[in-house]
């Protein structure tokens, strides 16, 4: 049986997701998005997961990104976009209600970048380095980068990421905030693990309701994110 691009093993309450192809940096292609997206649906109907870790195997990289190898070999326009529709991968990670934290080493490209932002929180090791590099191609992002980052650093800095195609470090990313913590690399999966134990060590209810506030709340006026989080309060008290 070959082995799986994402490989998911259960520790305790947390779940570890493991990108898996290695020789390709962990390049994001058609089988490895369809397994990720498959893994994350069976998270989201599980209740006994608190949390989720996702990782890429290998020494070299998280994710260098789309596996550009694949560019332009859909039988079609309509179906590329379809498969898309039905596997929708950043739409599940952005609506996944459970905690999800990235480890992230060496490179996190284009859509291994953009994989990192839909997480909750990213903990790096001291040789990450962040790029948004498609214009460098002659693109543009269609993960959702030109929408994560300005949402995660100031806008500047974001054009700056997008426009150049320029990588940043770990440390950068630190000082820019969407990095919550650098290691060094031998202690990334003991920094996940240590912050996964936390998490799924609250209460499960008001976890999953805190971050429903907090990210339906970006999108809301300031009086309508406070009654949706005197709503989701009410419903975490009437549960206990």
């Amino acid at each position: 049986m070959p082995e799986p691009f994402v490989i998911a093993e259960r520790r305790g309450d947390a779940v570890w997701l493991t990108l898996n192809r290695p020789e390709r940096l962990n390049a994001v292609h058609v089988e490895m998005r369809d397994q990720l997206w498959m893994h994350l649906e069976l998270l989201r109907d599980d209740p006994t997961v608190r949390v989720a870790v996702l990782r890429g195997a290998g020494d070299r990289a998280f994710s260098a990104g789309a596996d550009i190898t694949e560019f332009g070999t859909a039988p079609s326009f309509v179906e590329a976009r379809d498969a898309r529709v039905r596997r929708d991968l950043w739409g599940v990670m952005s609506t996944l209600e459970i905690p999800l934290i990235a480890a992230v080493h060496g490179f996190a490209y284009g859509a291994g970048l953009e994989m990192s932002l839909y997480c909750d929180l990213r903990v790096a090791a001291e040789d990450a380095l962040f790029a948004i590099p498609e214009v460098t191609l002659g693109y543009i992002p269609s993960a959702g980068g030109t929408q994560t980052v300005p949402r995660h650093v100031p806008l500047g800095q974001a054009l700056r990421m997008a426009t150049t195609g320029d990588p940043i470090s770990a440390q950068r990313a630190h000082e820019l905030g969407f990095v919550q913590r650098v290691v060094p690399r031998a202690q990334l999966d003991a920094a996940a693990a240590e912050w996964a134990d936390l998490l799924a060590s609250r209460d499960p209810r008001a976890t999953r309701a805190t971050k429903r506030a907090v990210v339906r709340g970006l999108d809301l006026s300031l009086a309508d994110g406070i009654a949706l989080e005197r709503r989701l309060a009410a419903g975490v008290a009437a549960a206990a």
